[in-house]
């Protein structure tokens, strides 16, 4: 009964477990399993850890691709998608086109999606900062733009900026412009005539135009942009209309008007010194018209032998009546602007002794103001 009772004990007189296995060996198995654990359980934290600093991110940035040629911009579209390696992927979400000189200029907005860690995005190995240049590729196109803005909506900021631009055309180009037409860049619209405005020069088949626009703008740093022009007073301003592409200067900024109000003068006007074919060629009646809008209108006109001062034999000075040229003063109602710097005409200040040019249809004068300016 005693032998019973030892051998049914959990360590023998032998150091056997449970009479099988000695204690020494028990204990180091024992311990080869705890490693086996605690290792294994380091390797599951650590993935853990891993998975947790390195998850999908994504961020919206402006990237300027410059001055392209029509076959690109015309490829172009929103939903392209790009991705240059494995786990960073660029995805177009909106697009802006402008005029730059005889060529367009690009910016869109994409979508960047890629690894964040420690809340910084990683796009094909580095944060999308401001300044790095981008890649896009598609089937039908490749583009490189420069990145201006990290953050924001998916859409384009753009803002109706109005100007008013000057510009020398041709009577062709003048009269294929018109208040209410589209200027249109790849199908999208960049801008509006709101007012077009003509006046006649020296040069008859030029005109002086005024355009009033209504611009679609890209807002950045502060400033407005369009094309390659920040958008401000004595800017270059380059326009693809249906008259062919329109080199102006931008005026005035925050209007579409000239400066004043519109008004009428009754300005006396006198050219000097002329043949009487142009003498007689000038009467009443006569106007400066364009698009049917009147600029001026000769209402009264007077003629006289232009003078000439000679001198005598004995050194004195007579003024005689010029036996063929001749004066003639007329007055004309001008379309005027009155300022508070005073009145201007096509778009300069009238004043005495200034001269003023009046395409009459049939002959081209410039005349010097002598009253009525004011």
């Amino acid at each position: 009964m005693e032998s019973i009772e030892e051998s049914s004990g959990i360590i023998d007189d032998e150091g056997n477990l449970f009479g099988v296995v000695n204690i020494v060996d028990a204990l180091v198995v024992v311990l080869v399993l705890a490693v086996i654990v605690a290792g294994v359980s380091l390797v599951l934290t650590a993935g853990s850890d891993s998975d947790s600093s390195a998850t999908e991110g994504t961020t919206n940035v402006t990237l300027d691709l410059g001055s392209q040629p029509e076959y690109v911009i015309s490829q172009i579209s929103i939903g392209d998608s790009y991705s240059p390696a494995g786990d960073s992927t660029l995805r177009i979400t909106d697009i802006y086109v402008t005029p730059q000189g005889e060529s367009t200029r690009a910016v869109v907005r994409a979508e960047l999606s890629a690894p964040r860690s420690e809340d910084t995005l990683q796009y094909n190995g580095a944060p999308p900062r401001y300044g790095r240049q981008i890649e896009i590729q598609t089937d039908t196109y490749s583009a490189t733009g420069t990145i201006r803005e990290v953050g924001g909506s998916s859409e384009v900021t753009t803002t109706e900026t109005e100007v008013l631009a000057r510009a020398n055309l041709s009577e062709t180009e003048a009269r294929q412009l018109s208040a209410g037409q589209s200027i249109l860049v790849d199908g999208r619209e960049a801008a509006t005539i709101e007012s077009v405005t003509t006046y006649g020069t020296e040069n008859p088949d030029k005109k002086t135009v005024f355009l009033g626009l209504t611009l679609q703008t890209l807002s950045h740093n502060d400033k407005q942009e369009f094309g390659e022009t920040t958008v401000r007073a004595g800017a270059g301003l380059s326009l693809p209309t249906d008259a062919g592409l329109i080199e102006g200067e931008i005026i005035r900024v925050g209007t579409t008007s000239q400066r004043g109000q519109p008004a009428t003068r009754n300005v006396q006007l006198q050219v000097s010194g002329v043949s009487p074919l142009l003498a007689e060629s000038i009467t009443p009646g006569m106007t400066e018209s364009f698009g049917g809008e009147t600029t001026a209108r000769i209402t009264e006109v007077q003629r006289e032998n232009a003078t000439v001062v000679i001198r005598g034999q004995e050194g004195d000075i007579y003024e005689r009546d010029h036996p063929v040229q001749q004066d003639v003063t007329f007055t004309a109602n001008l379309s005027v602007r009155e300022t508070e710097a005073g009145v201007t005409f096509k778009g300069q200040t009238l004043q005495q002794g200034r001269v003023i040019t009046l395409d009459l249809g049939t002959v081209t004068i410039r005349a010097t103001v002598v009253s009525g300016y004011q």
